[in-house]
């Protein structure tokens, strides 16, 4: 839909991006969300005790990540006890969704300042562990109801399958996936080297800089990789990275910004959200960037700069194929495939490369757009403020 009032990003920053095992490894999801929280409101000035709400995206809430880790980030970043807090899953997307929440509550005209954030410590919690936990104490599957049965069967729905699906259906051989993977690693190592992330990241204890992308990387080695399913063509080559992050947004009214004397970085005119074929579960991007393109009169042409979730290579090259994208304006900074992919906060961390990116360089319109567990999608376009 497009918002009928603006919702302005006015600050938006991230952590590094750690890998498994890596940096950000020990640290507590409560006080790596604090530590974005924070450094968002600190860089625009605004009195935390302004915040209306702090809407915060993550995927596994169980361990050091369950009991609403939203309120336990805002309590530890030392906001005051009257700022509220919810966390969100819709998966992947999780964080965008949060953006899109804030945005809505700011356009609506019921709040003037909220905060869209996103945390995921998968080293400590890894992909699924809620869903695991369940299982181990006899509280039965996700997927097992009645009427799910009798709607799909006994039929096994995996992100791993779903792209083995798409890059059947779209005819996407592994070479090229391969291919697309290096491309995303030498964007993100440039993009480093050239300091394009500086302005986004807050340093987490002396880490400044994505651990994700590899140097090293070459066709060569990622040609050596198992297939991740039997038969198939997906490797971890192709995959995005388990990780570590945080990111946050701050989303205000046009008449925050005239009360806090802020300057905004970006509007968020329109969003979107679809369902999706849950078999292909990872296609939703696709009828998601025509529908928000649609809705607001736009074509692919008018876009400068797309930032497309790269949860498999796959999911972006059937895109690309289907909507006749330009790759050379979709993640130009690298993806999740190099850069990393902290469920939960990774909606968050590419809205705010997108934003910074747009201001530096001042491309007028970016679409973000992400696959999400289940067969989802949600879709963001952000206009440059004159």
């Amino acid at each position: 839909m497009n918002l009928r009032a603006p919702a302005y990003v006015v600050s938006a920053v991230r952590t590094p991006v750690g890998r498994r095992g890596g940096g950000l490894a020990q640290a507590h999801p409560a006080d790596l969300g604090a530590h974005v929280l924070s450094a968002v409101v600190e860089r625009v000035g605004v009195d935390p005790g302004a915040i209306d709400d702090v809407i915060m995206g993550c995927v596994d809430q169980v361990g050091a990540q369950a009991s609403n880790i939203a309120r336990t980030a805002v309590l530890s970043a030392g906001f005051p006890e009257h700022v509220p807090a919810t966390t969100i899953d819709r998966q992947c997307g999780s964080s965008q969704q949060a953006a899109h929440f804030a945005a809505q509550a700011v356009a609506s005209g019921t709040q003037d300042l909220v905060i869209a954030a996103g945390v995921e410590v998968m080293s400590l919690v890894p992909l699924g562990t809620a869903t695991t936990a369940g299982r181990d104490a006899g509280l039965g599957e996700p997927r097992s109801g009645e009427g799910w049965r009798a709607r799909f069967g006994d039929e096994v729905f995996s992100q791993f399958t779903g792209a083995e699906l798409i890059a059947e259906h779209w005819s996407i051989n592994r070479d090229q996936m391969e291919r697309f993977a290096l491309e995303s690693h030498q964007r993100a190592i440039r993009a480093a080297d050239e300091g394009l992330f500086d302005a986004e990241i807050v340093p987490w204890e002396g880490i400044t800089r994505d651990e994700g992308p590899r140097p090293d990387s070459n066709i060569e080695r990622m040609q050596s990789l198992q297939p991740l399913i039997p038969g198939g063509q997906l490797t971890a080559a192709v995959s995005s990275q388990i990780s570590d992050g945080a990111a946050a947004l701050l989303i205000a009214s046009q008449r925050a910004v005239n009360e806090h004397g802020l300057t905004p970085l970006a509007r968020i005119s329109a969003i979107d959200v679809v369902g999706s074929d849950p078999r292909f579960m990872l296609s939703g991007p696709i009828p998601a960037t025509s529908r928000i393109l649609d809705k607001a009169g736009l074509t692919m042409s008018d876009i400068g700069h797309f930032e497309v979730n790269e949860a498999f290579a796959p999911v972006i090259l059937a895109w690309a194929k289907e909507l006749n994208a330009d790759l050379s304006v979709t993640n130009p900074l690298g993806g999740a495939i190099a850069l990393g992919h902290p469920l939960g906060a990774t909606g968050a961390r590419l809205m705010t490369t997108l934003v910074h990116s747009m201001s530096r360089t001042g491309i007028q319109r970016g679409l973000q757009v992400m696959c999400e567990g289940g067969g989802m999608a949600n879709a963001t376009l952000l206009e440059l403020v004159d």
